[in-house]
């Protein structure tokens, strides 16, 4: 093996990703096990996630979690250290979008005037409590050898929703891209580095990735108008984000902590 292959492979190493069932998890998971890793892949649905990880080409398994909830996390810890005795890697992708009860109230409740805080809370205790409990448990099994937490952040944690885009033809406002998201991933990143801080002399490393926004059968008014405000003229294919994963979880990023790493397409640069 080379000296660069080395660098980015992660055979051996084991690691753990949270919201593996979701559009990019998957596509996390399969890269990883690729590059060697094996991988726990963890979600809500058990009998799916278990099904899932049989697709992969490393020896993985699949594991029920709630990351709002302690104890699934240390049941998760206790799988992972009596199969593979360690845990190099933590992926924290957890994460919701807000979804409105009612379609046909969703522009008012998506006001923030309106929001409602059980929606607030709900994003709070998955995007950003899941992250923390995650990172508490599964990090703690990080300090006598050292290890990897990645944070999946967003590029609306770095700047503002452009409320344009959830526009139809027309101009007519469908919905508002609502609070919850926004704030809850601005304090991943504000939280990643507070992490990196904190566990620099553990060897522990924790960075934040923020991608931009992903094509996923939306509409074509909507991806069309996604493309013009971005340098690439594209949104992001969902394999867009594999180099990045693969470079923060390996060795090859050894030298990087506290870093936001942005794969946007060019959205945050002007």
């Amino acid at each position: 093996m080379s000296f660069l292959e080395e660098k980015f492979s992660l055979r051996g190493k084991v690691v753990v990703v949270t919201g593996a069932l979701g559009l990019l998890g998957k596509i996390h998971c399969r890269a990883l096990s690729e590059a060697g890793a094996n991988v726990i892949a963890a979600d809500i649905n058990k009998i799916e996630i278990e099904n899932f990880v049989e697709e992969l080409a490393t020896e993985s398994i699949g594991v029920e979690l709630d990351v709002t909830k302690p104890e699934p996390i240390k049941d998760l810890v206790s799988r992972a250290i009596n199969k593979y005795g360690k845990i190099d890697v933590l992926i924290n992708n957890a994460a919701i979008n807000d979804m409105f009860e009612n379609p046909k109230a969703q522009l008012e409740e998506s006001r923030f005037e309106n929001y409602p805080l059980k929606l607030w809370q709900k994003s709070v205790d998955v995007n950003l409590t899941g992250i923390f409990l995650c990172s508490q448990i599964i990090g703690s099994q990080m300090i006598s050898r050292g290890g990897s937490i990645i944070n999946v952040a967003s590029t609306y944690g770095i700047v503002a929703p452009n409320q344009s885009l959830y526009q139809d033809k027309d101009g007519n406002q469908k919905f508002f891209k609502p609070p919850g998201y926004s704030a809850t991933k601005g304090g991943v990143i504000a939280f990643t580095k507070y992490l990196a801080a904190y566990w620099g002399d553990k060897n522990i490393r924790v960075n934040a990735l923020s991608p931009g926004g992903v094509k996923n059968a939306q509409d074509e008014y909507f991806i069309e108008s996604y493309s013009v405000k971005t340098p690439l003229k594209r949104m992001a294919e969902p394999t867009d984000y594999i180099g990045a994963v693969i470079f923060l979880a390996s060795d090859a990023s050894s030298y990087m902590t506290g870093a936001n790493l942005i794969v946007d397409g060019g959205w945050t640069a002007w």
